[in-house]
């Protein structure tokens, strides 16, 4: 999985042609977002995404068709973090190329008005109803937390691809225990 740096199509294709074929993007808040974010990952006609025919992801112009079938193999996975984006889940789960929305608990910590306290009460209770509406649209739905019961609260509400550590918090962790 690939996160770009924002909704960006121009960084998403490059992503693309690298070889990248799970997408994150990051701070969706809008039916726009992400319906832009789809369009970032497809071909035209029903996308914008740049053709260039030598790349990774075409292993340099020797896949046959790769042009054609390339959006079948690409997960858009899109990240609310919101209030806002929070409270259009559903009409976002509508839209046409999003595979699965990710609740990003940090950011929704912040504009919910607990900044740097993703374990706050009122968090996780915005972080499980997210994950519930999300699933009940028949979206998969997904999630990152360190905080190992909390994860099992979140797998509860219906995530069906949860991260439970950061890289650099476990190689700290890690670095730590040897020190």
């Amino acid at each position: 999985m690939v996160r770009p740096g924002s909704l960006n199509p121009a960084e998403i294709k490059k992503l693309l042609d690298f070889g990248a074929q799970n997408i994150l993007v990051p701070y969706v808040q809008t039916v726009e977002d992400a319906e832009l974010a789809a369009a970032s990952v497809a071909y035209p006609p029903h996308g914008i995404r740049g053709v260039s025919g030598m790349t990774r992801a075409t292993c340099f112009g020797s896949i046959a068709g790769y042009h054609k079938a390339a959006r079948e193999d690409i997960a858009l996975i899109i990240q609310v973090e919101t209030v806002e984006a929070v409270d259009q889940i559903e009409a976002m789960a509508k839209v046409d190329g999003v595979d699965a929305i990710f609740v990003g608990p940090a950011d929704l910590a912040a504009s919910l008005g607990y900044p740097g306290e993703p374990s706050h009460p009122e968090v996780q209770k915005a972080c499980v109803d997210a994950i519930k509406r999300i699933t009940a649209t028949g979206m998969p739905a997904g999630f990152m937390s360190t905080d190992l019961s909390f994860v099992d609260k979140i797998i509860d509400a219906g995530a069906v691809f949860v991260s439970r550590d950061i890289d650099m918090v476990a190689l700290k962790r890690g670095m730590a225990e040897r020190l």
